[in-house]
């Protein structure tokens, strides 16, 4: 008998010691906080100067769901003009990185502590800066210009750019200072960012004409690409573009490596010509792989930018054009011999993105667009 109380009081106590030990690990596993995805999407639209990417970033900053900043790391390739592109691209990554959660707090290395939203650098291209809470004069569901948002949103002080920017669900920089995919691998593996990527391409030929278009505008950039040495001379633009061809070819190859899970479905190439051949088609493509929604105001303001009068001369200018004209405008403009040194220096970027080498001055005027941009990058 008294064993068997013994037996049943073991059994009891064992019961209890299971329980207890039960609810425990179960209450450390309530406690324990679950990784959670961001609640905002984050949009890099990686690009190279006069490539599209001024236009390209309007799509985005026009939708009223989207934070956008254009080229915030201008402002530390202007503060550190002395070194490399290379050497700047750690604190090109961690600005960035920075603006993408919000905390502006990171331009004080940069700018006077007396600063005001309108020394943030081409501001006035971003709607959300042009809207409340940023200013107050426009609604944030308007399509706003930069010319009428520079004349009367200028005077709010810089702290609105993080009020602004933490609310919205979409926050998308533009930027074109960075040469190496696998120096934003820590931004894609970081918990606390939803990134996605959109590498923007455009041919080298038609680059190349707008770059000489805007030398003066470029000439600090392209010291800082390849050094002031290097950018002197008859070689010293396509010294520049050999350069930055080279860093498109080797960041598609990156984008496009399957061994990397961290970049599935978060890397979207966009060839800029694609872009303004179709304009809806291109733009849907973009808004879906950012998961936003493309609205009929949208729809209409994405026809009417790229089927307009204008040149698209000055740098910066996202003003209505005849987009797929002016961005065949170097077939009219460029001397053929620039288009084999061009070519030339760039041949590994256009065999890969898909654009077709022209062999003559003839074939130059008459190859058809088809011809030209038919084929799919490899």
């Amino acid at each position: 008998m008294m064993k068997s109380r013994s037996v049943n009081i073991l059994l009891i106590l064992a019961v209890l010691c299971f329980l207890l030990i039960h609810f425990h690990f179960l209450s450390c596993s309530n406690n324990t906080p679950m990784e959670e995805k961001p609640s905002q999407v984050h949009i890099l639209i990686l690009s190279s100067w006069r490539s599209g990417s001024s236009f390209t970033g309007q799509i985005f900053s026009q939708h009223p769901s989207v934070f956008y900043l254009m080229e915030p790391a201008w402002h530390v390739w202007v503060t550190m003009y002395q070194n490399s592109a290379k050497v700047l691209h750690m604190a090109v990554r961690d600005l960035v990185r920075s603006a993408f959660l919000c905390d502006m707090s990171v331009f004080d290395a940069y700018m006077s502590s007396e600063k005001k939203k309108s020394d943030l650098f081409q501001w006035e291209t971003s709607r959300a800066l042009c809207s409340p809470p940023a200013c107050d004069s426009f609604s944030r569901s308007d399509i706003i210009t930069a010319g009428n948002c520079r004349t009367i949103c200028g005077k709010y002080p810089f702290s609105k750019v993080e009020e602004a920017c933490k609310t919205y669900s979409h926050v998308a920089i533009k930027e074109v200072r960075f040469f190496d995919l696998k120096v934003l691998y820590p931004l894609l593996t970081d918990p606390s960012l939803n990134l996605k990527i959109i590498h923007l391409v455009r041919d080298p030929r038609a680059v190349f004409r707008s770059r000489e278009n805007s030398m003066t505008e470029l000439k600090r950039d392209s010291n800082i690409i390849v050094g002031s040495q290097k950018t002197t001379g008859e070689m010293g633009p396509y010294n520049t573009m050999q350069v930055i061809c080279q860093s498109q070819v080797e960041i598609y190859k990156a984008g496009r490596q399957a061994i990397h899970s961290f970049l599935k479905d978060r890397y979207l190439l966009v060839r800029y010509e694609d872009i303004v051949r179709d304009p809806l088609a291109g733009a849907a493509q973009m808004y879906r792989f950012a998961e936003l929604h493309f609205t009929p105001e949208l729809q209409n303001w994405v026809h009417n930018i790229t089927h307009g009068r204008g040149q698209g001369a000055r740098a910066f200018d996202t003003g209505s054009r005849d987009a797929l004209r002016v961005s065949q405008a170097w077939r009219k403009t460029l001397p053929f011999q620039k288009i084999e040194k061009v070519q030339n220096v760039c041949k590994d970027a256009m065999d890969m993105l898909g654009y077709r080498l022209v062999q003559s001055e003839e074939e130059q005027k008459n190859m058809s667009l088809d011809l030209l941009f038919a084929q799919n990058p490899s």
